[in-house]
């Protein structure tokens, strides 16, 4: 399998519910680097898994929606906590949308799977993967 990774970043804040969050319960930020992995079993006619520009900019408006928000008043997120892992499936989702949409270019209708990661911190991160 082979696969192209590109790599983006957002600042956000909000808060989470629930004695397990301890004092993340209260407003705090955030800042995630977040990587989407796109693979197929073939290269396409040009020798790519997908156009690393084309890929870098559908990431890139897909995280400009989240950027410098507090997710705590976004109303696709009410009554939601916006955990790592919660966020990797909301992009993950939006990304698959992007692919089928033909936004990574004729050469991204041949995407197999996609695996988005958000890394919290260096010692810490979360994913979401699934086939396209």
């Amino acid at each position: 399998m082979y696969a192209l990774t590109v790599r983006d970043h957002i600042m956000i804040a909000h808060s989470f519910k629930g004695e397990v969050f301890g004092p993340a319960q209260r407003l705090h930020g955030a800042t995630y680097l977040i990587d989407a992995c796109f693979k197929r079993s073939e290269l396409d006619a040009d020798a790519l898994v997908v156009d690393i520009g084309l890929a870098s900019e559908a990431l890139r408006s897909v995280l400009a929606g989240l950027n410098f928000r507090n997710l705590d008043d976004e109303p696709a997120f009410a009554g939601k906590n916006t955990t790592t892992e919660f966020m990797a499936r909301v992009i993950f989702e939006h990304m698959a949308a992007a692919i089928k949409d033909g936004r990574l270019g004729e050469g991204g209708r041949g995407l197999e799977y996609l695996q988005v990661t958000l890394h919290e911190s260096h010692i810490a991160w979360a994913s979401y993967e699934g086939a396209l």
